[in-house]
């Protein structure tokens, strides 16, 4: 897994899998990286999230990292945003660490969304005007544009 943040200035480059087994170590990087940086808090990060991610970006045939916009959010974070945006679902996914909003430079919504619908694996929102894709691992389903 391959994400910085530039909200934190971080940068993760993972292997947190191998022969069918997650790496302990990995995923505890993974859940500080995608803590709610407004907040500090973090959670057990579902690894279901991740490996949409890590197949959506596999699927992109890219080196370049994701630009990590959103993962965790504690609810007093989703209820700033979402006082800020009818985008913001009340019980949004991100507050229990299965979602994330992310951006990669290289490739458009469109095609990352393409290679996330791919996967079936879960949501998958296209936001357009604001150039991300919002991954969850929630049931499958797409919205947006």
């Amino acid at each position: 897994l391959r994400m910085h943040s530039g909200r934190t200035g971080e940068r993760i480059d993972t292997i947190y899998w191998i022969e069918g087994e997650y790496i302990r170590e990995a995923l505890a990087e993974i859940n500080h990286f995608m803590r709610d940086w407004r907040t500090d808090g973090a959670v057990s990060y579902d690894t279901r999230n991740i490996d949409i991610l890590a197949a959506s970006h596999r699927l992109l045939d890219t080196d370049q990292p994701y630009l990590l916009l959103s993962g965790y959010r504690s609810p007093k974070t989703n209820a700033m945003l979402r006082s800020k945006s009818r985008n913001v679902a009340r019980n949004s996914l991100h507050m229990k660490g299965q979602a994330a909003d992310i951006r990669l430079p290289s490739r458009s919504v469109s095609q990352i969304s393409k290679a996330a619908i791919t996967c079936s694996a879960g949501g998958v929102g296209r936001y357009s005007r604001s150039n991300f894709v919002h991954m969850d691992c929630g049931p499958v389903r797409v919205w947006g544009r």
